[in-house]
């Protein structure tokens, strides 16, 4: 069941769009602001982002270019009261798939999401994410707050292997055996703090990434 993202703050159309959507076999999460939105979009990836243009926070063009610096290839699908050229072109500039005009028939709207997941697919387990920072499985980039960040092979497949393991707090020893030690190898211990220490400044000091004194780290959303 493919999870879309519904950013709208009008409640009687939210709750007509969700319950027809679900009927169609999709899972709908409502954000009735753009703050919202982004917030879960930190945490999760949707396999479709529907948004309004027109919201109390903002604009959902600008929202889908929030989700352009970071997540390429999530489909986003914008919807407005206007049906003007110069917005059309506006809509596709700041990267949305789609462009829908209020006020529209229910079953359009269901075939238009058909049409766009069919052509990008369900990118909803490509993109890893915690706090600021964002993970491209399928490409093997990284983001923080929308800056693509160099890493390491050592770098990237930690910082993979904690965001894979979301909540949960790996050992030291798990982590060395996961990412450098899995053909047999000795690493030294120092080589997993250092390694972390260099990723943490290029990361700007994300306070997702927890050090649990004594045992290990662990990747949480919150702060």
């Amino acid at each position: 069941m493919s999870i879309i993202y519904y950013v709208e703050d009008d409640e009687s159309i939210s709750c007509v769009v969700k319950e027809y959507l679900e009927q169609q076999d999709y899972k709908i999460q409502i954000f009735s602001t753009i703050a919202s939105a982004e917030q879960a979009l930190r945490s999760s990836c949707p396999a479709l982002v529907l948004v309004d243009w027109n919201m109390p926070d903002g604009s959902g063009r600008d929202l889908c270019g929030w989700i352009r610096a970071g997540r390429k290839d999530l489909p986003v699908i914008l919807l407005t009261v206007r049906d003007d050229p110069g917005d059309i072109v506006s809509a596709f500039q700041s990267g949305a798939d789609d462009y829908v005009v209020k006020p529209f028939e229910l079953s359009v709207l269901s075939s238009r999401i058909r049409a766009v997941l069919r052509r990008c697919g369900d990118v909803s387990g490509q993109y890893l994410s915690c706090g600021k920072i964002s993970l491209d499985r399928e490409k093997m980039l990284v983001f923080c707050e929308g800056e693509e960040i160099v890493l390491s092979a050592s770098e990237y497949w930690l910082l993979l292997y904690l965001l894979e393991n979301k909540g949960r707090t790996l050992t030291r020893e798990r982590l060395l055996d996961k990412v450098w030690d899995s053909n047999g190898n000795f690493v030294n211990d120092n080589t997993l703090t250092v390694t972390m220490k260099r990723l943490r400044e290029k990361l700007h000091d994300p306070a997702c990434l927890k050090t649990i004194r004594s045992i290990g780290y662990r990747m949480e959303d919150g702060e």
